[in-house]
């Protein structure tokens, strides 16, 4: 039964109906350090479950973009396959310190497999558990579109580049499909990813002061920051 996703970490919690399973021991990825022994366990080909590939922590630290999301990750040279991702990463006492979640392929590379430090998501898996969301995440309550040429802003039927207002769940907050956003808290509007980061750092109940484009006019609005509240599985709302 699926308990909760987090697309942000790229993790989800299952329940399995069933007795006598043994849970494997949570270890701590903040000790690691390159070089120590790396023991990724998982199902490539998606038909091979229970495979063993063993080789070392090759760094630590490494910021890796999966999809629209930015992850800081450790990096292994165990053998990483399709199918791979979701399985363990452990250390040398059979702990689990990883969960691997993407390699780098090409016919010219080989040994660039990455795992999510266990640490990072222990408060994630912790609230999957027990609300079936991650809790305190702040939210505008908005869906953008980001417009970067002038071809795309023609298929939208606008004459300016920029993140747009697309869609509104917060109706509380004052934006309206199609504003123009251009500022927050003083800071000028570039990317949807800028956007996200900014309201990242955030809390909820921050009260943002944004100022958008509408109808060719400048508004300024002050909206507060709800909780992410995600029916089902996690969405990639702002």
């Amino acid at each position: 039964k699926l308990v909760g996703t987090d697309s942000k970490n790229d993790v989800a919690i299952i329940k399995i109906d069933a007795t006598g399973l043994s849970a494997a021991e949570i270890g701590d990825s903040s000790s690691l350090q390159v070089g120590d022994l790396a023991v990724a366990v998982g199902n490539p080909l998606g038909e091979l479950g229970g495979t063993v590939t063993n080789g070392i922590i090759s760094a630590l630290d490494r910021e890796i973009t999966l999809g629209n999301e930015t992850m800081t990750l450790l990096q292994t040279n165990a053998a990483i396959n399709p199918g791979n991702s979701g399985g363990g990463l452990f250390n040398d006492q059979g702990q689990l310190v990883g969960i691997v979640v993407a390699k780098s392929s090409g016919s010219d590379v080989e040994g660039l497999g990455f795992a999510i430090p266990i640490n990072h998501v222990k408060d994630v898996i912790s609230d999957l558990q027990n609300y079936g969301y991650v809790k305190g995440r702040p939210v505008l309550g908005i869906q953008t579109l980001e417009i970067t040429n002038a071809r795309t802003a023609m298929t939208y039927g606008v004459s300016t580049p920029g993140v747009y207002v697309y869609s509104v769940e917060n109706s509380a907050s004052g934006l309206k499909p199609g504003d123009l956003i251009q500022s927050i808290n003083g800071t000028e509007i570039t990317s949807a990813s800028q956007l996200k980061s900014i309201i990242e750092n955030c809390s909820v109940g921050d009260n943002i002061k944004i100022t958008v484009l509408r109808d060719g006019q400048k508004t300024e609005l002050t909206i507060k920051l709800l909780e992410d509240q995600p029916v089902g599985s996690n969405s990639s709302n702002v």
